[in-house]
């Protein structure tokens, strides 16, 4: 049974199946409502049912409490649809200015930025441009039917190559393939861009951002087009790793502290080692911006890394600094593992795990 769900502000509409969220019913019918993770860590989905009846679903009770329910409030990648519905998003539009593509790529280069992380490049035919917006990710299609999400590491005015930035994963199909066997001119497949972790330009507040080992990617993407478009906007970038090893890209974001007065970049350790802590701020990264900024009344707040890490992010932020529900936009990274039963039942492309953290 479908049921009909509409969105009043935006004047659009779509049909949900009792047995989807109305996340996924939504962008199977070319809307797009906001969202990261899709199981419910990271809130980024969080809207309002105006009228009609919802299943919560998994909806976890530490990011959606029975507060917030009672007072209408849902987890759009969580709810299914129980009779018609109206419901309000924090941003409801059309992929019709940015089409979702099935490509080809030419591997164009590979480095091996640090012992258990490789940058690939990949070159689009030459006819052939993927818009998409920084921060977004695409999927590398596998043989299958199966799919391997990342998010895209260049601003999308620097599209000579699309740059991704791959951990490896123990068992993981595709990360193995990277490090072992993938060659510089194979050819790979990609599908894309999705998700909505992009900057809101339209806001002048001030910028935390938050990485844990290659959620570096999707935030390298953002900063670089802010710094393009001349954004003035103050930025705080925090990248947490367990040694100094997993920053990667240190000195660039050492560089952008350096080349622009708006930028400060921390890096932080969870496991440094004796010298490192010469060197490094300690502990959970979330847990050092939180120390640094204790008010993030008038923050935007950007977070990427393991859903745990989102999820601890988005309870502390809000909890004790202040932040507003709404100003906290994130993509969590699943961990891959073809052991794994759901990699193979998944049919959505952010609950297909992202192989890097």
């Amino acid at each position: 049974m479908a049921f009909q769900v509409s969105i009043p502000a935006s004047g659009h509409s779509f049909l949900a199946e009792a047995e989807e969220t109305i996340l996924e019913a939504a962008l199977r019918q070319g809307l797009s409502l906001p969202y990261g993770c899709r199981d419910g860590a990271c809130g980024a989905c969080r809207g309002r049912i105006l009228a009609g009846v919802i299943d919560h679903g998994r909806a976890p009770l530490d990011i959606l409490g029975s507060v917030d329910r009672d007072a209408g409030l849902a987890l759009f990648c969580c709810a299914r649809a129980r009779s018609d519905l109206a419901i309000e998003s924090r941003e409801a539009r059309s992929f019709d200015d940015l089409p979702i593509r099935t490509l080809p790529a030419r591997v164009a280069r590979l480095v091996q930025a640090a012992p258990e992380v490789m940058i690939v490049d990949l070159k689009l035919p030459a006819s052939e441009r993927l818009r998409f917006l920084a921060g977004q990710y695409i999927d590398i299609l596998l043989p299958g039917g199966k799919r391997r999400s990342f998010s895209l590491a260049n601003a999308p005015h620097d599209d000579e190559f699309l740059q991704l930035h791959v951990r490896r994963v123990a068992g993981g199909q595709f990360t193995g393939h990277v490090f072992s066997a993938l060659r510089e001119r194979d050819l790979l497949r990609l599908r894309g861009p999705f998700g909505s972790f992009f900057l809101r330009e339209e806001s002048g507040k001030p910028l935390l951002f938050v990485a844990g080992g290659t959620g570096f990617a999707p935030i390298k993407s953002i900063v670089e087009h802010a710094i393009a478009q001349g954004c003035r906007r103050r930025m705080d970038i925090y990248w947490g790793g367990r040694r100094s090893v997993d920053l990667y890209l240190r000195p660039l974001a050492e560089r952008w502290s350096t080349e622009f007065p708006q930028i400060r970049f921390v890096p932080v350790l969870s496991e440094p080692t004796a010298d490192e802590l010469l060197s490094y701020r300690s502990g959970f990264v979330h847990v050092a911006a939180m120390a640094d900024l204790p008010d993030l009344s008038g923050h935007q707040v950007y977070v990427c890394g393991s859903p745990a890490m989102v999820a601890a992010a988005r309870r502390d932020f809000v909890s004790n600094c202040s932040l507003p529900p709404d100003e906290f936009f994130a993509d969590a990274f699943d961990f891959a593992s073809d052991t794994l039963a759901a990699i193979e039942a998944a049919d959505r492309p952010e609950t297909r795990p992202k192989e890097n953290d």
